[in-house]
């Protein structure tokens, strides 16, 4: 029986897909983004922490001295989320639907493409919010992910930062095979929504975000681009989990900076 670990729903989602959603957030993500609003879905449940990667060794060691009573997260089937979502089917106008998120939601690939396949066989809209950082071009999990886009109706990719090395200092990892990811995406028509996060000092570049630019018209397939000011409502939550907020003093954007990424990236 394939077991998901949530950590949270949303039944009423605005924000997270087309019209209105009900939302799953699953537990565990590999990044460590420096500007991450919820460090409480990071921990990664042992049943499917399986990956003894320097990457993955370095972000365990940072959340072990952290509060455990604020990762709680439930164990479910499919079913039983698909059951939960149900309820709200009336309010799905306007092209709404079930939104899976994270976390990371590719590191439970299996537990998705059973979900969207039961919402696909009741005519409800599928959407998956991902950084892609689990993606691969090969092997089992490559096929299992061809699975999920046949059940998938929209991607919403969040691009953390065009450049590799900044990826890397960013989010502890290599942007390499998530921009692989988009073009897969652009090459096998299936839509999505790009979101870019704007910190200041971190992402806020002019050189990059033209690349950023550049990079999206490659691609075919993408309906929207979202530009989301970098903000500190996490903050309270690193305090509470112990860990130590890296982003001391950094600010929201600006509007000027606001309207001129807007600008480069053709956002109206």
């Amino acid at each position: 029986m394939i077991k998901g670990y949530v950590h949270s729903i949303e039944s009423f989602g605005a924000v997270d897909g087309p019209g209105v959603r009900f939302v799953v957030f699953m537990q565990g993500c590999k990044m460590r983004c420096k500007y991450c609003h919820n460090p409480e879905t990071w921990k990664i449940p042992s049943e499917l922490n399986g990956d003894s990667s320097e990457e993955s060794i370095e972000a365990e060691k940072e959340d072990t001295n952290s509060n455990d009573s604020l990762c709680s997260y439930k164990v479910v089937t499919p079913e039983e989320i698909f059951k939960q979502a149900l309820r709200y089917k009336p309010y799905w106008k306007n092209g709404g639907g079930i939104t899976v998120s994270g976390g990371e939601a590719l590191l439970q690939i299996d537990f998705i493409i059973e979900l969207f396949t039961l919402a696909k066989k009741e005519g409800v809209h599928t959407t998956l919010d991902t950084s892609g950082n689990p993606y691969m071009n090969d092997g089992e999990w490559f096929e299992k992910f061809k699975k999920l886009c046949e059940v998938t109706d929209l991607f919403m990719l969040d691009i953390k930062q065009i450049d590799d090395e900044k990826h890397k200092d960013l989010t502890g990892f290599s942007n390499k095979n998530i921009l692989d990811m988009a073009t897969y995406l652009s090459d096998n028509d299936k839509a999505m929504w790009i979101r870019y996060v704007l910190v200041p000092g971190l992402t806020d570049d002019e050189g990059d975000v033209k690349k950023l630019a550049e990079f999206i018209d490659t691609l075919k397939t993408v309906e929207r681009v979202e530009v989301l000011p970098y903000h500190r409502m996490g903050v309270p939550t690193y305090e509470k989990l112990g860990i130590k907020y890296r982003l001391e003093g950094v600010t929201a954007p600006d509007a000027d900076t606001i309207k001129k990424t807007k600008e480069i990236l053709n956002i109206e």
